[in-house]
Order: C-alpha cells, then sequence, then structure tokens
C-alpha cells in the first residue's frame, strides 16, 4: 500500500497517495491500542481479531467515575487534541474543547476518544490486514452505527470503566451517543449530540448515494482494491468529488455566496470564444476551494473507509427492530443536551427538535449560531464550548 514517505503531518507535496491510511509500520503518535479478540457484526461477518486505536487525556479517578467520551464524525479519528506530527497527519478537530482549563477540564475529567471500527487510523478498517497478510480491501464487510458502538463498548469493558459520566459527538458521532443510550443505557449517564438525527432521511440517504457513486465510477477503486497502486494512481478523483458533493452539504448557502459569489479565477468563465464540452471551464473561486478540500481528504484518508462509514450513517435508524424511533427515544431519561446548528442543511433542525420532544432527558433544543452551515461544530469554538459546559454541568449531579 501507498502512504507518504512521512506519515505526519499532512503535505500537499508529491503526487496523491493510494490511502492515506495510517499502518502499523508508520510513527505511533499518541494512539494507545487495544487488542478486543474476535468480532461479529450485524450481517454476520466475523472478524478473527479486532484492534482499537484509542487516545486519553486526564487520568481515571480510583471510582473509576470521571470518565468523559468523544465519538468523532465521519473523516474524525481519535486525535481529537494535540498537534500534528509523527503518526498525526492533522492537528486535534476539537482541541479548543479538551484540556486543563477548558469545557471538557482535563484536570478533572478522564477523556477518551477512539477511532471507529473501519475507520483508517489504526482501529481495524479495510486498509487493516487481514489474517492472509493483504489489506481487507474489497472483503471488508458493510458496518452498523451499532457494530461501531458494540467495539467501543468491548473498549469501555477493556478499560475498566462501568459508565461514562458524558459521552458527546456531532454527526455520525451523535449518532453512536444515541445508539449508546438506547442500546446501553447503564453505562452512559449523559450525552450531547450535535447536529445529528434518530434516523437518517431519504434526502440524506441520496446524499451519500452521489457521494458513493462517485467513487465506484472511478475505475482506480477496482472494488475496493487499490491499496497496492503507485501514487497518483489511487482512487482520489472519485473520493474527490464525493467530498465536494459533500462539502455543499456541510457549509451553508449564505457563507458559501458571501466567500465567493461568482468571483472567478482566471479567465472569465463567460467568455467561452474558443471552448468546447470536452474541458472545464476556467474555474470559478468555489469550485476551486471545492477542488482544494477534495485534494486535501484524498492526502489524509481513504476510500473504502468512506464508502464504508457512509454506508453505516445511511442504514442508521437507532428505531430499527425496536419498535420505532419514538418509542426508543421516549425512553432516554439520562440528561441529554441536544444541540442544533441554525444554519445545518445536512442535518436540519427539526431532527434535533425531535429528540427534544421525544426524550424525557432532554431539557430544550440548544442551538449554535452559524453560517458555517454543519460545519458549526468545528467552527464555532465558544458556542460549542458553552453547550458542552452545560453538558459536563448536568454530569456532575
Amino acid at each position: 500500500m501507498t502512504a507518504p514517505a512521512t506519515y505526519g503531518p499532512l503535505s500537499y507535496e508529491g503526487l496523491i497517495p493510494a490511502s492515506a491510511a495510517w499502518r502499523e509500520s508508520d510513527p505511533v503518535g499518541d494512539r494507545l491500542f487495544c487488542d478486543i479478540g474476535e468480532f461479529t457484526t450485524d450481517s454476520g461477518f466475523c472478524f478473527p481479531q479486532v484492534k482499537v486505536a484509542y487516545e486519553t487525556w486526564g487520568r481515571l479517578n480510583s471510582s473509576g467515575t470521571n470518565a468523559i467520551y468523544i465519538c468523532h464524525a465521519l473523516t474524525g479519528d481519535s486525535h481529537v487534541t494535540g498537534p500534528a506530527g509523527p503518526g498525526h497527519l492533522t492537528a486535534g478537530w476539537w482541541a479548543s474543547l479538551v484540556g486543563p482549563g477548558r469545557a471538557i477540564d482535563t484536570d478533572e475529567w478522564f477523556v477518551v476518544c477512539a477511532n471507529v471500527l473501519g475507520g483508517c487510523q489504526g482501529t481495524t478498517g479495510p486498509a487493516s490486514p487481514a489474517p492472509d497478510g493483504r489489506p481487507w480491501g474489497s472483503r471488508f464487510p458493510v458496518l452498523t452505527v451499532g457494530d461501531l458502538v458494540e467495539v467501543e463498548l468491548r473498549l469501555t469493558d477493556a478499560l475498566g470503566i462501568d459508565s461514562w459520566a458524558l459521552m458527546l459527538g456531532p454527526s455520525l458521532g451523535g449518532m453512536r451517543v444515541l445508539e449508546w443510550l438506547v442500546a446501553h443505557p447503564t453505562r452512559v449517564r449523559g450525552g450531547l449530540v450535535l447536529g445529528t438525527t434518530a434516523a437518517v432521511s431519504a434526502d440524506q440517504i441520496g446524499t451519500h448515494f452521489t457521494q458513493l457513486a462517485a467513487i465506484y465510477a472511478d475505475p482506480a477503486f477496482n472494488g475496493g482494491d487499490y491499496y497496492d497502486a503507485p501514487a497518483g494512481q489511487g482512487p482520489h478523483v472519485g473520493m474527490g468529488i464525493a467530498r465536494s458533493i459533500a462539502h455543499l452539504t456541510y457549509r451553508s448557502s449564505t457563507e458559501l455566496d458571501e466567500r465567493f459569489d461568482r468571483q472567478i479565477q482566471g479567465n472569465d468563465p463567460a467568455e467561452i470564444t474558443g471552448q468546447c464540452v470536452g474541458q472545464p471551464l476556467s474555474p470559478y473561486a468555489i469550485t476551486s476551494y471545492l477542488e482544494h478540500h477534495a485534494e486535501k481528504l484524498a492526502r489524509r484518508f481513504d476510500a473504502n473507509t468512506y464508502v464504508t462509514l457512509t454506508n453505516a450513517m445511511s442504514l442508521f435508524d437507532v428505531g430499527r427492530d425496536r419498535g420505532g424511533v419514538q418509542k426508543v427515544i421516549g425512553q432516554i431519561t439520562a440528561p441529554l443536551t441536544v444541540v442544533a446548528i441554525d444554519s445545518d442543511r445536512l442535518f436540519p433542525n427539526h431532527q434535533q427538535q425531535q429528540l427534544v420532544d421525544l426524550a424525557p432527558g432532554a431539557d430544550r433544543l440548544h442551538t449554535v449560531h452559524s453560517l458555517h452551515g454543519h460545519d458549526g461544530f468545528l467552527v464555532e469554538d465558544e458556542q460549542v464550548a458553552a453547550f458542552v459546559e452545560q453538558a459536563v454541568h448536568r454530569a456532575r449531579r
């Protein structure tokens, strides 16, 4: 499998690797590892061994009651806080929230975040070696959010934690928090979900479909077996298109109009003299922006992981085979802080309002005010920190 010669920090030099998945030969960085043994997925696939990569901050107290778990989103990982460097292509994705004196004060709390099953940053995933020594690749099974949570539960047991004082996460992370609260209510004493839903909608499934169609259509994807491809010949075109589609749902139309309007780079795209359909128009500023984020993801992520976790999101319905969303969310009595982002067009506010209306443990709908859409959970540090502080306060009761 072709990967960056030096794993971290992220560089835009050279050809794009076929996969930017972390490998066992790469620097460990701040990761810790836990082998949880054999694991059977909801689809019936049996992994003979699953390894979980995780990071921790702070110290677990003698009674084991001060543990907080952070669930990362689709392209996140266990590196919540800390610099980019050997083993870590990027800096921590929620660094403003975790640390001494911050909303989650590591002088008080023991904080854990693990890369999910199917991820590409140390936990068993499509790029990991199968028993035959080759990457799982096309043989990797479809996963559910329930599978991701069951692996997190195994890690919880291995760490000797009876229950989490607080579990929080945005987007896919919020789905896992809800799954925990429904499937393992005695193991979570409080939750915070941000920009998420109890059941993915038809609109969201359709958006996922178009993203994955782009990856599948890239010949370099090769059905998921591309890890031996040389740099520059992996499925980065398909994953880049998928990221561009997704990124438009992550940001608000108001922000994009204000930042880019109809700005152009190079020649005026309205000047069409001599141009043919076989070549793209000169780039608008917005298209250059999308291309930049497409390349950035390709240099730090893995196409099979993108497919695996996007499929898990499409399959997510916390009420499936449990009597429906209304029933199971209506059984959540633990303190639940539900946060919406007012400009979120990926997970509209009515989906978070539904959680508040149904969950006895929810107090009210808390709202982040942002131009930045769904990505507000990464951008609006002060607002998000204030809501996290409220959830932490509720966890102390």
